[in-house]
């Protein structure tokens, strides 16, 4: 499956921007802004204002990365696998 990044036009705090990332991090995109009952403008504008280093391009794939990667380690953790996490963590730390 080949992705290719998509141009958008977004809002970001009253100015427009455009930014590029693949399909699949706007719909995932959007459905964290839906989750969190904010407009896509609104979320992009709260990582556009937190992003340290890199593009916003970037930032964007790391909340989203980053989310997802949360709420997985959560469901896992309440699911009593905390100590499989951990064993993962320290395995890969390593290298």
């Amino acid at each position: 499956m080949e992705a290719s990044a998509v141009r958008r036009f977004v809002k970001i705090a009253g100015r427009n921007a455009s930014i590029s990332v693949e399909n699949e991090f706007w719909n995932a995109l959007r459905e964290i802004a839906g989750y969190r009952d904010v407009t896509l403008s609104d979320l992009v504008t709260v990582i556009d204002s937190e992003q340290r280093i890199g593009t916003l391009a970037s930032a964007i794939r790391v909340f989203v990365l980053s989310f997802y990667r949360d709420r997985a380690f959560a469901h896992k953790t309440r699911n009593g696998t905390r100590q499989m996490w951990a064993t993962i963590m320290t395995a890969t730390t390593r290298h």
